[in-house]
């Protein structure tokens, strides 16, 4: 078995696609999807719908990032609709277009609402790992973590977290398409839909995989750490 975690995908259907394929998931896999699955790139519907025929295939494990916390609270407000609009919402609606006229919140299926309202977590951990999409407070335990956290505070700043576990998450986008690695954080947010690449990283073996909507293909190893 192994414990995979993907970064932020934003809407990059072509570069998911191949990581999966590249990856080769098993039945027995742990795949932990960390956010932000809507807006930016070209294909958020696709995302969703790839991930829900994922869960068939594997023990997926999504959370939920701040941009689908945008595209819930945009279905309420009309105030919230306007902001995620501005932040790659406009991209979203337009994978959900079925005519000549402008897509709508009303044309994402009800099973990609539950999904995003009712299937993705804010948090998962292992006796090594845990895994937010953003941050998380270092002396608080997960289930105290504050929302703001878990899916806004970018990763700068932080310290190695009282569980003494490895956290994994994205949000912090780095836009050299490299994984930063700081021994006690791994932010695996390689910026897909700016023209960087999509990363799988296996905690445990620390291998990894890169892919972009290009169908481009490179692997890895990340260091061992004796920080």
């Amino acid at each position: 078995m192994r414990t995979l975690a993907i970064g932020d995908v934003h809407g990059c259907l072509t570069a998911f696609r191949t990581l999966l394929e590249n990856v080769s998931i098993q039945r027995d896999d742990v795949v932990v999807t960390l956010g932000d699955y809507v807006n930016k790139g070209p294909d958020s519907s696709g995302v969703i719908s790839h991930l829900l025929r994922l869960k068939k295939k594997c023990v997926l494990i999504p959370l939920r990032g701040n941009h689908e916390q945008m595209m819930i609270e945009a279905r309420r407000s009309p105030v919230k609709f306007d902001e995620w609009y501005q932040c790659g919402g406009d991209a979203t609606l337009e994978s959900y277009r079925h005519t000549r006229d402008p897509g709508r919140l009303e044309d994402v299926p009800g099973a990609h609402w539950q999904f995003l309202e009712e299937e993705c977590v804010d948090y998962y951990e292992t006796p090594t790992h845990f895994f937010v999409h953003a941050n998380a407070y270092p002396s608080l335990p997960l289930d105290q973590q504050p929302a703001y956290m878990l899916r806004w505070e970018k990763i700068y700043n932080s310290a190695p977290h009282e569980s003494k576990k490895i956290m994994v998450c994205g949000h912090t986008s780095q836009k050299t398409g490299k994984i930063l690695d700081i021994g006690y954080a791994i932010c695996i947010d390689t910026h897909p839909s700016g023209g960087g690449w999509l990363t799988c990283l296996d905690v445990n073996t620390r291998n990894y995989w890169q892919t972009n909507d290009a169908g481009q293909v490179r692997t890895g190893r990340l260091k061992n750490d004796d920080r």
